[in-house]
């Protein structure tokens, strides 16, 4: 995965067998993985030993490229290897010439030693894979590392100024409000009653507003 310019110490490359988490699917979510990946590969590996970097929270950053066999939503299957690995991992996904990059905030299971628990999950759009814009920037900390990569991931890099649990409750925030909005809008457009529909309006606009506000704070 040389598109990240990391160095040679980092390199691991090896191929990570599907059935290696095979204890942690059921039979559908099997055949998710048959169906949908053609190979998974670790790639690099993120350490205090491979690129003398300080740990705080996070210790390693795995680098996972998963190559499909055909352009389809993964997320699930990401899911999965997610709470699989204690480590944080960053994920190359690709199919021909197109990519996307994504990178999960998580955190250990306060009961299950061998599962992690998600906290946000940072997503680019897909890309063309010569055009790839996104880097590691190895300063300061992996927990520094990490946080400016779903700064970038999460394209507003305002969000570098906070600290890294202030960057979730603000994704969440987000997200819960364009959740809303969207409910509000589709409840709008099948609304027949008048008084209920300038209510209906009236909660859009403040959710809206609420919105720009959320979004332009960092």
């Amino acid at each position: 995965m040389g598109f990240f310019d990391l160095p040679v110490s980092t390199k691991v490359g090896r191929v990570v067998p599907k059935n290696a988490f095979d204890d942690y699917t059921n039979t559908k979510q099997k055949k998710l993985f048959t169906d949908c990946i053609l190979r998974i590969t670790w790639t690099h590996k993120l350490s205090a030993e491979t690129v003398n970097l300080d740990c705080n929270e996070i210790q390693e950053i795995q680098l996972f490229k998963v190559e499909l066999k055909q352009k389809s939503d993964i997320s699930k299957i990401l899911e999965i290897i997610n709470k699989s690995i204690p480590y944080h991992i960053v994920f190359w996904v690709e199919h021909d010439q197109m990519a996307f990059i994504s990178a999960a905030s998580k955190h250990s299971h306060p009961v299950n030693d061998d599962m992690s628990v998600i906290d946000w999950v940072f997503t680019s759009d897909w890309f063309n894979k010569d055009e790839n814009s996104f880097f590691f920037s190895l300063r300061e900390s992996l927990d520094a590392v990490f946080k400016d990569l779903c700064v970038q991931l999460a394209g507003r890099p305002s969000l570098g100024k906070r600290s890294m649990n202030d960057i979730l409750k603000n994704q969440q925030e987000v997200a819960r409000l364009k959740k809303e909005i969207k409910n509000l809008e589709s409840a709008i457009s099948k609304c027949k009653q008048f008084n209920e529909k300038v209510d209906l309006n009236l909660r859009l606009k403040i959710a809206e507003n609420e919105l720009m506000k959320i979004e332009g704070s960092a």
